[in-house]
């Protein structure tokens, strides 16, 4: 089938072009048959431009345009002309002309598509829309989505180079360290019984190209973890991985806080102040109630044990003896809620974990609650004055070990924060560095401490003597990077000796003989020289959705997975072949 090479793109031509004999080669998006003219709009990932059929113009191709149908694909070729005032169209770059055209060649019929491919009328469910994925990226919005992930890796990799970081690739089948996710494996077919990992990131080797002397490493790189899946979560993932020798924390907040700055500028037009602020973990779960909290509102929790300190009620009473916490948080002007909607709003906490929500309205005569009577008139008022309520507020309390009602309250912040409407579609974005995590949390169910980041992870210089102990108050040399409530990046300062690193594992109760089957090799190229080193890594996709203003990682992945890791496109995971599996030595039970 002949056809001519494309002259211009369906989004180039204007009206500078009037005269000029062109080609247009691309997708057939809408078509309009008004009896003597054919109207098409022809669409490739460039934009549209509307050609026109006219048996004046040319009989033959107006006659073979009666074929034409949604979703073909042709060549025209024809002549650039002013659209008629009545056809002008100024909501689209190419709106102020169209093709005569003089031959039309179709390079392909198409059957109707299981739903149209546009932005203003998908109804069709995201499952059927994966399952036709390839149709589904043809649709602008997701082409813009996929453009503006292209454009961020370039950014990416201009701005490293600049800062004189090389691109190493580090390898995809690698030794199973299962410390964190789940491993995916893969079974060697050539030694018998032993297999592969994919990497859930590329932490040994950059620490290993950094006792290389690489000295500033940076990958954009696939990673794959075998967990439970969310709206942000995949099976495998991009991240920008970064490894720095001879810095410190600063050196790396201000390379990251670089890219941020030129990303604020070149996708949104917005200039980033820097330095970007920072919230130690305690002072971020303390006043939010999270280790990434959303900052674009202000809506504050409060720790009310000072307030509570002396008090007789009871149930305050029993969790300060324990050491727990009572956290507050005040919801400004919501005084007149209904039993209703507090009753559905304590299910809220319960299910989370909460015991129960204390809720007090604050009137001009004081709090009513069920609790109120409990309470002195010194603490009612110390209570009001803590938190700043108001006559018309509604004051929430929470009460439990520290973390636990920490969390449980930021999670009812931010539910109402969405009943308020408080995050607005337009609120100026907010970045947040988030530092000094615990180095280890202890796990009630396998009585062991887990490193809260990875075990290569330094505590903190001067918590090094408690790592026996006090384990669980040694603080790490950890931070996040947090936008809009977001972890967009997270790193650390990494152990650089073999004798910290020993003692780290010692922690984590891995024993010599596992530690040295699992990372022996690490610990062995500590032995000859390793500078000290720290990095991050984004998550990329992320990064991207935040920044395309999608809510879900899937709308800026070319052909992601369910939320159940599976491919409707290609039916993936899928059966292999008896044949395949003995070669692998493998047996399905």
């Amino acid at each position: 089938m002949l056809f001519k090479t494309r002259t211009h793109t369906c989004g180039e031509l204007r009206q500078d072009n009037i005269g000029q004999q062109v080609v247009l080669n691309g997708w057939v998006d809408t078509r309009r048959d008004l009896g003597g003219l054919i109207f098409i709009d022809l669409r490739d990932r460039y934009g549209l431009t509307q050609v026109v059929f006219e048996p004046s113009f040319d009989k033959e191709a107006h006659q073979f345009a009666a074929k034409l149908r949604t979703e073909f694909v042709v060549s025209v070729e024809g002549t650039v002309r002013k659209r008629p005032p009545e056809t002008d169209n100024p909501k689209i770059p190419t709106g102020h002309i169209d093709v005569m055209v003089k031959k039309l060649v179709i390079l392909n019929e198409a059957q109707t598509p299981p739903f149209p491919i546009n932005d203003d009328n998908v109804n069709a469910s995201e499952d059927l829309r994966l399952k036709y994925r390839y149709l589904d990226l043809r649709r602008p919005s997701v082409q813009n989505n996929m453009l503006l992930r292209h454009r961020m890796y370039q950014i990416t990799r201009q701005y490293f180079d600049k800062q004189g970081f090389i691109e190493v690739e580090t390898p995809v089948l690698m030794k199973s360290t299962p410390e964190g996710a789940r491993d995916y494996l893969v079974p060697s077919r050539l030694h018998a019984g032993k297999f592969y990992a994919l990497p859930q990131s590329p932490q040994t080797y950059k620490q290993l190209l950094m006792v290389a002397g690489m000295d500033r490493y940076f990958q954009i790189v696939k990673c794959f973890r075998d967990e439970d899946l969310r709206a942000d979560r995949q099976p495998e993932f991009t991240q920008i991985d970064v490894e720095m020798s001879f810095i410190d924390q600063e050196n790396i907040f201000g390379v990251v806080e670089g890219l941020m700055k030129i990303l604020f500028m070149e996708i949104w037009n917005k200039e980033l102040r820097i330095p970007i602020p920072r919230l130690s973990f305690d002072e971020a779960m303390e006043k939010y109630g999270s280790d990434k909290p959303d900052l674009r509102f202000n809506l504050e929790m409060k720790t009310l044990n000072g307030v509570f300190a002396n008090t007789s009620f009871k149930v305050f009473q029993d969790q300060l003896k324990s050491k727990g916490t009572i956290t507050g948080l005040l919801a400004p002007g919501c005084g007149e809620y209904t039993r209703n909607q507090l009753d559905v709003l304590t299910d809220f906490v319960k299910k989370i974990g909460a015991g129960g929500l204390i809720w007090m309205r604050v009137k001009p005569d004081g709090l009513d609650a069920p609790i109120s009577k409990f309470l002195s008139d010194e603490e009612k008022k110390n209570l009001v004055e803590t938190l700043g309520a108001k006559p018309g507020d509604l004051i929430f309390m929470i009460t439990g070990p520290r973390l636990k009602a920490f969390s449980i309250m930021g999670s009812l912040r931010l539910e109402m924060a969405r009943r308020l409407d408080l995050i607005k579609p337009d609120a100026e974005p907010k970045l947040l560095w988030v530092t000094d995590f615990p180095l280890l949390e202890w796990d009630e169910q396998t009585k062991r401490y887990y490193a809260m980041h990875h075990p290569f992870t330094s505590p903190r210089l001067e918590d090094v003597e408690l790592m026996e102990s006090d384990p669980g108050n040694v603080k790490a040399r950890a931070y996040d990077l947090v936008l809009n409530g977001n972890e967009i990046a997270g790193g650390s300062i990494r152990i650089h000796n073999s004798e910290l690193q020993a003692k780290m594992f010692k922690t984590l109760g891995i024993s010599d003989e596992e530690a040295d089957y699992k990372f022996g090799f690490l610990m062995n190229a500590f032995k000859y020289g390793a500078p000290p080193h720290g990095g991050i890594a984004f998550g990329f996709d992320r990064m991207v959705m935040l920044f395309a203003g999608e809510s879900s990682i899937r709308d800026v992945i070319a052909f992601p997975k369910t939320a159940s890791a599976v491919s409707l496109m290609d039916d993936c995971p899928s059966t292999v072949s008896e044949e395949q599996l003995k070669e692998l030595h493998l047996k399905i039970k």
